[in-house]
This record gives structure tokens, sequence and C-alpha cells, in this order.
């Protein structure tokens, strides 16, 4: 796999995000962010500087998980979601 600047794990392989995909569906849904919300996250991830290969830069996790969870919040010092 590629380096991939900017990158969710789902745009670089499908395979890369089978994991993740599965992890995120076994989140109950009372913890889990509604669409629109994950998407919006994912949205503010991919203009940020520190997303490299579908891992945040700032604490090591997959950005897909982590805006899964409706209680999570961005690591960036920004704070940006």
């Amino acid at each position: 796999m590629n380096n991939c600047k900017r990158c969710l794990l789902k745009e670089m392989s499908d395979k890369a995000y089978e994991n993740i995909g599965e992890c995120i569906s076994l989140i109950p849904d009372e913890k889990r962010a509604d669409d629109s919300l994950y998407r919006k996250r994912l949205d503010i991830c991919k203009t940020c500087d520190c997303l490299i290969n579908g891992m945040c830069n700032k604490c090591g996790c997959f950005v897909e998980l982590r805006a899964a969870y409706s209680h999570t919040r961005c690591p960036h010092e920004d704070k940006l979601w």
C-alpha cells in the first residue's frame, strides 16, 4: 500500500478497510455516531494534514473508527470536531 496523505482506508483499499468496517459494525447503536455526523467528521479529517494512510498522526487512531463513536473527539489541538 502506498502512502496516501489525506486518504481514508476505504478510499485506499477495500481489503485495508475490511477489519475497520467490521469493528464499526460491532459498535452498539447507542454509542455509534449517526451517518451524517460520521460523514461530516471524515470530511473534516480529509482536510487535515495529520491524516496519513487512514491514520491520525496526532494519536495513531484509524480515523474511520474514531469518527464512528458518538462520544469521541478529534485529538488535534484545534479540536477540529
